[in-house]
Formats: structure tokens, sequence, C-alpha cells
């Protein structure tokens, strides 16, 4: 059974930083391309930072292009996602995403609040 458990969340000031850690079980996590999503209140999840088997290739929401960073540990299963000079528009539950045979496995969020 696939599992992804998400941390890190919490509220930080704007201009803040914190770090999301999405950490995988039963799969073969390096052959997963993994990603971190987002969904605000009404509307439809949105592609945040995404990062290939390897590690070579990432790709970044125009939004947070520069601020944030994606990055995979596969000898811990676990892909986080450093974000930096946060904003509170940036407030929203974060989720994790495995794409592996075909297949898409979902963490449960973490919430991440910007507010002063």
């Amino acid at each position: 059974q696939v599992q992804l458990v998400e941390s890190g969340g919490g509220l930080v000031q704007p201009g803040g930083s914190l770090r999301l850690s999405c950490a995988a079980s039963g799969l073969i996590f390096g052959s997963a391309t993994m990603s971190w999503y987002r969904q605000a209140p009404g509307k439809g999840r949105e592609l945040v930072a995404g990062i290939s088997i390897t590690g070579a290739t990432t790709k970044y929401a125009d939004s947070v292009q520069g601020r944030f960073n994606i990055s995979r540990d596969d000898a811990n299963n676990t892909v986080y996602l450093q974000m930096n000079n946060l904003e509170p528009e940036d407030t929203t539950v974060y989720y994790c995403k495995s794409h592996i045979w075909g297949t898409d496995y979902w963490g449960q969020g973490t919430q991440v609040t910007v507010s002063s």
C-alpha cells in the first residue's frame, strides 16, 4: 500500500521560510516522479513544483520560481519543498504526489499559512 505523509507546514510570517517533507512508503521511490501541488478553497489543485526520477529535471510554477526549491532524497524515500520569501498568497494546503507506472498517489496535505 502506497503512503505519502507530508510534514513541515505551519504558520510563518511574510518573508519567512518553511521546508515541507513528504515521506513515501510502499513504492519503489527511485522509479517515481514526485511533485508538490497546492489547492486553495474553491479552486483546483495547482502544480507548484515537480522533480524527475533522477532529480536532474525540475519545474516550477511561475508564481514560485526563484523562491521554492524541490529536491529528493532517494536513500530516505523523501521529497522536499524548500519555500523561501513566503507571501500571504502562498497560504493554502500543500499536497505531495507520486507518479509511478501510470498511477498517481496523493498525500493527505499539510497546511501552510503565511500571515503577520
